[in-house]
């Protein structure tokens, strides 16, 4: 193994290893995948609450962002008393990291909203929930949109990680080339993972313009 070059290295442990490759790609897409849905759904709430009670920015902004602060490994160090070793912890681990450019761009999004856009709703008779999800969430939907494609394109890294409490993944992969000294095996899982990134860079690309308002595209 030492006598091969990486690319040589490279071609070898994916002609071994390819179905093991397939598998964990595909678990480490799932960890993103429901990670990031309950981020989602929670982030969309918490940035639609603080634009209704001013009082919750400062902590659900603050305790979001102290979050991003805390290193991946102590933050799945934290959460195994919690939820063992295995998939949960490593999902709840990246849901946490995803919340604040999610609720960040969510409240940023609905503050930005044209003050006139929502004094003409209000002149229409619409109710507060109407003037929300018929007014301010379409039109700030671009920006949700951005962040929700920060928190996946990060997520996509950090998932790595999760293979030090045993969620499997890309990060198998990396560990191992590292412990064993194999640089071939450190790339056969950084190189799915950068290619994931950058798929999900794109398709978040084009749902943030499918989801604008044509009068602002």
């Amino acid at each position: 193994m030492k006598n091969l070059n990486l690319w040589e290295q490279i071609v070898q442990q994916t002609q071994m290893r390819w179905e093991d490759v397939l598998e964990a790609t595909f678990i480490h897409i799932q960890l993103v995948f429901f990670s990031m849905l309950m981020a989602v759904i929670l982030g969309v709430f918490l940035g639609v609450l603080i634009t209704r009670v001013s009082s919750l920015v400062p902590f659900i902004l603050g305790g979001t962002g102290i979050m991003q602060t805390i290193p991946s490994l102590a933050v799945l160090g934290f959460l195994i008393p919690v939820f063992g070793i295995g998939v949960k912890t490593g999902i709840a681990a990246l849901f946490l990291y995803s919340l604040l450019p999610i609720v960040r761009n969510t409240y940023t999004g609905i503050k930005d909203v044209d003050k006139a856009t929502l004094e003409a709703a209000k002149g229409m008779g619409m109710k507060s929930k109407q003037i929300l999800l018929k007014v301010e969430l379409p039109l700030a939907m671009p920006i949700i949109m951005a962040g929700v494609r920060t928190a996946a394109v990060i997520n996509v890294g950090n998932a790595t990680l999760a293979a030090f409490i045993g969620a499997g993944g890309l990060g198998d992969f990396i560990f191992l080339g590292i412990t064993r000294g194999i640089d071939g095996l450190i790339f056969l899982g950084a190189i799915p993972a950068a290619i994931l990134a950058i798929l999900l860079e794109f398709l978040f690309n084009k749902l943030e313009r499918w989801s604008t308002p044509e009068g602002l595209k």
